[in-house]
Order: C-alpha cells, then structure tokens, then sequence
C-alpha cells in the first residue's frame, strides 16, 4: 500500500520530535537498515544516524547505545546526508528523499536535534546528496533530482546554481566542496561527474578517463591536498591527482563489488581509503593500488564514519545487519544496534506458557531476519531462523505440544518443541477420481470401475496467516484457504465460498472464518462447509479479521471497521472512537476482554473495553502500529519500521494468553 506522506511543515514551524517520555518503549529486535552516520566534531562520542522511514537516531557515547531523536518527513522517506556544523553543535542538517515519489526536503535544527524546521528552499525537493563547506559551515550545498543548490547562510535562503532543466546536471547522487575554496564545488549525478570553480556560473563535465554512463556514488577530496579526488561509481572507482581533469581508474576491487556506495578517507593518511560496497567493505592503505575486503561479502555498507581521535575505530551504516563497530582499523566488526531498531515485524507470539518469552517475525531481513525469540520480555533477542533460508514470516502460531508454526512468503514451516531447526511442512495432497472410458449396453452407459490417484505438490506461496486449532490448522494464502487436520503432515484446500485472495483466518470452536481481501467466508462446522458473509458492497479491501463476544465477527478494511453478530448476515459499521476509513487491523483479547485496532494510515492504536461499543485512542501516536498482542501485565505491538513497542497493560491480564487461533493473539 502506498502510503500518503505526512504534510511538510513550513520553514518557521517545528517538526514532531519523539520526546523522551514516549508511552512506548522499543524493545527491537535491534538492528535493521541503517543509512547515514554522523558525529558532532566537538564531541565525536555524539553521532547521529539517519535511516529509512524518515527516523533519526542519536548516541551519547560512541554508538553504544541509540535513542530516536526525531521523525523528519513522511515514512517513506530516506535520510541518507546528515551535517552538523563544526562551529556550532546545536546546528544540524538532516536531507530525506522519498522512494514513493520525487519528494523530499532539508531539515535544520538549532538546538542540537530537539526541534526541526523543514527549509522552505528546498520543500518538495528529493534531496539526495548534502555538504557543509569545511572552510565556511554557512556554505550548503544540495543535491536534488533536478539541480544543485546552495544556501550561503546557513539555510535561509537557497538558489539553485546549476542550469534549470540542464539535461546532464540532474539526478544528483553526491556532492562535494573543495576544502579551501568553497566556490569549488563537485557533483555527482546518475550520469557522470561534473565541476564548478566559479559557484555555479559555469559547470564541466570531469567525465577524462570514467567510463560513460556511471551512476557517481561518492565523492572525497583530501583535506590537506585539494587536488586529490576519489570517486565511486557503478562501473568501480577512480581517483584524480589534478582536481578531477583526469580520472584513473582504481584497480584492485573484483567486478562484482563495483558498486561502492560510499567512499571515506582517513583524516590522518589520505593513502588509507574505505570503500563501502554492496558486496562488503574493502580498505586499501597504500592509495589504491591494493585493496582488501574486510567484512563477508553479504554485508551492504551505505556509510563509513571514522573517528577523528582514533582513527582505527571505523563504524558502518548496513542494510539490514544495523551498525558495525570496528576497534582495529576494521579488521574485526560487532553489532552495535542496542536501542537502534528499524526492523519491519509482521507477527509477534507469546508463549502460552511463559509470558517473557517472546517470537518476532520478520520482514525483508534476508539472512539477517525470519524469526527472533526473546526470553526476557524483550530486553535481549537471538535469531532463530535456522531452516528458513531468508524467508519472509508473516505469522507465528504455537501449538498445544509447544510446536511454533510460521507463515512465510514461501511456505509453513514449524519449530518442534526442544528442536534446532525449522522444517517446511509444506506437501499438498489432491484427489481426483479417474475413471476408464466406457462402453454401451443396451443403451446404458458401462463404467469401468473408478480408482482415486492422489496428486502430490507443494505449498510453496505466501501464507498470509494461521489458524491453529488441535491437530486441524488452517492456512490463509493468495491462491485459496488450506487446512490440515494433521498437524501439518499433508494439505489439502483451494479457494471456497467463492474467493481465494486470503489474508486472515480465525477459529474458535466450530467457527471458522477467513477473510479474502474481498469478502468473508465463513464456516459453522469446522469447515465442512462454507457461506459468503454479506459485506456491504463498497467493502473492497479487507486487511484483517477477528472473532469477537458471542462469536462477532470483526474485520478491519480500507473503509473501516465492521461488524457483524449474525454470522455474517449483516454488518453494522463501527465508529464511536474509529476512523471512519483506513484501518489496518483488529484483535480481540478474550482474557482481558479488550479490543485492539490500528491504521498506519493514521498511525494510531485504538482500544475498546466494552464490546467495541466504545474506542479510544490508546498510547502515543508517530509510530507505525501493525497490532497489538496483550501479555499478563504488558501489552506489545508490532511495527512496520520500529521493531516491537511495549508499555505497562492498563488492566492486569489473567494469567496465561488468550487467542482465538491457537495460543496467539497476533493480530
């Protein structure tokens, strides 16, 4: 789903900054997709990282520990150029660029990251690339999809100093300034390399001796001699000794690691140069002849600090693995994400018999996410995704023997109790009747005798959510609802009640009821037979579904939240506290007697203690809520980009966890 932005806020208006007495405390897992790394240049234990999703985070003492500062623009933005200025700590500059659109901005703060204000210069501009002149921290410089632009005091005001509509001089990807003059200004776009010496006036492509057609990435210019200029670009990396009249080509990096994203140089010695890549780090100390990778070659690098105290202490921004802290000039990384998590959780599970121990599901985390498991309540986490190969875990069930059954964009997979490994319980059986051709008999048709042929295939699509129920579980997917009635053994299933898109399926005695993103179909004996529910007719995109008190039913859709007591006959649409549109999804905790709904579209949660006669708006909004679960004494939700969120439940659960699908209440 597309997703509209948050309105930008106009230059002399503050931004939402997450204060520090949020309602939600983020539990993790830690980790995730990081994109900028910056440390203040009076105190480098203060660094600063921006991520996707428009979050920024902050650590006071060298990346040990982060904190969110601040959410800049809508979630689908991307802050990938974070400057604090030399002179003046309390001023900073964060760019965002959205990847839904050509929109973005710059956000400026003047007290160290309380409060942001969004530059009216560059409203609406997707900013890609940003530098604070070393010589005057005054002098900005932004680069945008359709130009370069400079700010000559401090952001106030900004004119764009490359030729409008220029048909080279667009989709900037990096900038930089020269560190003595700051009229000298390079610029990297998805085509080639351009140089200004005049501020803008005039412009050159500096293409001598790169390749054509290179995306440029990065680009560095040695403090101390001006004239030494590295560049990185789709086709490898190249250096000049001129000031970029011509570029040679660096040797010494294998082909598959040409797209070196970012480019760092030590302070120190302008011979040892960090190139971080999409297949790994990779260091060279004698100026490019030679190089080494440093990290495993799944480790994505988006940005290289270097502290200027010891400069062999490197640290990395990654997809997906967080950041990494190096201690001896990268020859060795660990993870240093506590407090940092931009992780996307479909699924979160409560063991049935031990409340502080947790199971999060995982999305687009590849090898770095599938399932995490916590046995203190989310304090500390360890990965447990042996088996699923980088799947995707859309839904997480436990049985009644403790067996952990997950839904991924390929398959079910489950965990037995005790085990070490998940293993695809996957096969789906068919049976189809064949029968011999026949022959006449005094008018009659002669059957040959029949025999039934059992089809053997795999589930091997996505599967939306489960159902567990004893031995029978059930399994809701794109290409119909399946059911198992033997732990999973075999399948067996398809489309029913006239639909097969499935999102949501839920269980409660001899109810069953799935939800298609069209409609409901519903079952009365365990799924000997299937109805249609009678939704209104404009109800066109159903997210999620529950069973409610009495056996109601409840689903949550992009017209809002419906009701039905009557099994499905008729529905009654839910307000009284909801919105009226966009909901995403919906819970019914049967021990505490609680509703839970939310929509990311208004990124709130909403609570219901009376039967959903009446809703609430429940916690602090600004965080991306999927569902909630209830736990004894807790409640936990699930995020798109913030990982798991928890705080103090209002009322005291029963002991134990309810759910109306088998030991869950994930959704």
């Amino acid at each position: 789903m597309v997703r509209r932005l948050l309105p930008l806020v106009l230059l002399t208006t503050c931004l939402a900054v997450c204060a520090a007495s949020s309602e939600w405390n983020m539990l993790g897992p830690d980790g995730g997709d990081a994109r900028a790394l910056a440390y203040d240049p009076q105190n480098p234990d203060h660094i600063f990282l921006g991520t996707m999703a428009g979050k920024l985070f902050l650590s006071r003492d060298g990346g040990a520990h982060w904190t969110r500062l601040a959410r800049l623009g809508g979630d689908d933005y991307v802050l990938d150029s974070v400057a604090i200025d030399p002179k003046d700590s309390d001023r900073m500059y964060v760019a965002g660029w959205s990847v839904n659109s050509d929109n973005g901005g710059l956000f400026r703060s003047r007290d160290g990251g309380k409060t942001w204000q969004s530059l009216a210069g560059l409203q609406g501009k997707s900013v890609r690339a940003m530098a604070l002149s070393p010589s005057n921290p005054k002098i900005i410089v932004a680069g945008a999809i359709d130009g370069v632009y400079r700010s000559l005091d401090g952001g106030e005001s900004w004119n764009q100093i490359s030729p409008p509509h220029h048909a080279e001089i667009k989709n900037l990807q990096s900038v930089a300034i020269d560190p003595k003059d700051p009229e000298i200004i390079y610029a990297g776009t998805w085509h080639l390399p351009w140089k200004t010496t005049d501020g803008g006036k005039s412009w050159t492509n500096v293409k001598k001796g790169v390749i054509d057609d290179s995306d440029v990435f990065s680009i560095i210019i040695d403090s101390h001699n001006p004239w030494l200029v590295w560049a990185s670009a789709c086709s490898g990396i190249y250096k000049s000794e001129n000031a970029a009249e011509l570029f040679h080509k660096v040797q010494g990096m294998p082909f598959s690691a040409r797209r070196t994203r970012v480019l760092r140089m030590d302070p120190n010695d302008s011979n040892v140069v960090y190139a971080g890549t999409t297949e790994g780090l990779w260091k060279t100390v004698d100026g490019g002849k030679t190089f080494k990778r440093m990290t495993a070659p799944s480790v994505v690098v988006n940005s290289v600090l270097i502290d200027p105290r010891k400069t062999s202490r490197v640290m990395l921004a990654t997809d997906r693995a967080g950041v990494l802290v190096s201690d001896d000039g990268g020859d060795s990384f660990s993870a240093s994400n506590q407090g940092f998590s931009h992780r996307q959780v479909a699924s979160l599970l409560v063991d049935r018999s031990d409340s502080s121990t947790l199971y999060a599901g995982l999305l687009n985390d590849k090898e770095h996410g599938g399932v995490y498991i916590s046995r203190d309540a989310g304090a500390h986490w360890q990965q447990m995704s042996a088996g699923l190969e980088g799947r995707d875990i859309f839904s997480l069930r436990q049985t009644a023997e403790n067996t952990l059954v997950a839904g991924t964009n390929r398959g079910v997979f489950a965990w037995k109790a005790n085990g070490f490994r998940w293993d695809a319980i996957n096969t789906v059986l068919t049976e189809k009747a064949l029968y011999a051709p026949g022959s006449k008999t005094k008018g009659r048709l002669k059957a040959a005798a029949a025999h039934t042929v059992i089809a053997r295939s795999e589930l091997g699509t996505r599967v939306n959510d489960l159902a567990v129920e004893g031995s029978k579980w059930y399994a809701a997917t794109p290409v119909g609802l399946y059911v198992t009635s033997n732990s999973g053994q075999s399948w067996h299933g398809g489309p029913v009640a006239g639909q097969n898109d499935f999102v949501s399926v839920r269980v409660r005695g001899n109810l069953v009821a799935a939800a298609s993103h069209a409609g409901v179909a519903i079952s009365l004996d365990n799924g000997a037979h299937w109805y249609a529910g009678n939704l209104p007719h404009f109800v066109s995109n159903i997210h999620d579904l529950t069973i409610g008190p009495q056996d109601s039913l409840w689903v949550a859709a992009r017209e809002g939240v419906f009701r039905s007591d009557d099994n499905g006959d008729n529905w009654e649409h839910v307000l009284s506290g909801l919105p009226a549109w966009h909901m995403d999804s919906i819970n019914y905790d049967q021990a505490s007697g609680r509703f839970y709904a939310s929509s990311i579209e208004t990124a709130n949660l909403y609570e219901s203690n009376d039967n959903g006669r009446h809703w609430r708006r429940f916690g602090e909004s600004g965080w991306e809520v999927r569902h909630a679960t209830l736990a004894p004494g807790r409640l936990f939700v699930v995020t798109a980009y913030d990982g798991v969120l928890t705080q103090a439940a209002s009322v005291k659960a029963t002991a134990g966890v309810s759910s109306a699908a088998g030991g869950s209440s994930e959704k």
